[in-house]
């Protein structure tokens, strides 16, 4: 017998799968137990509709991820930082500040920890790696000036 798994099933296949059980099985297992849908016309045109949708989306986010990172790419964020007597930057300039200033300057919200750069210390230019999406990132320039 056919039937659409509604969950993980051990053994038998992944939630959303199109599987072939033996009657019994499905008939006393997995179906009073609401762990599978019979595979009728319905059910499987339902289940094609929910892979197209979800497909579409995954679709939609990575363009738009993409997009924003050729924004993003080789742009220059500047930042002003105070100094202390021997020229030591006071502070640090972290991958919060960057998220930051890439949601205020671009409007593009980033995720602090998807921005990869050591804790800036210095003044001068650093490259920052920001991932956007699953396969989609872009360097950023970082320049820190004293105040």
């Amino acid at each position: 017998m056919k039937v659409i798994l509604k969950a993980d099933v051990k053994g038998l296949g992944k939630k959303g799968e199109l599987v072939n059980a033996s009657d019994g099985y499905a008939r006393n297992f997995l179906l009073p137990k609401n762990l599978a849908a019979p595979a009728d016309a319905q059910n499987v045109t339902e289940m094609k509709n929910a892979a197209a949708s979800k497909q579409f989306k995954y679709d939609t986010e990575k363009a738009e991820a993409q997009a924003n990172a050729d924004r993003l790419k080789d742009q220059v964020l500047e930042f002003k930082a105070k100094a202390g007597a021997g020229g030591n930057m006071f502070g640090s300039v972290t991958s919060k500040d960057i998220a930051q200033k890439i949601r205020s300057d671009y409007n593009i919200g980033v995720d602090k920890r998807k921005i990869s750069v050591s804790d800036i210390k210095a003044f001068g230019t650093y490259n920052a790696t920001v991932k956007l999406f699953q396969g989609v990132e872009t360097t950023v320039k970082v320049k820190v000036t004293e105040e």
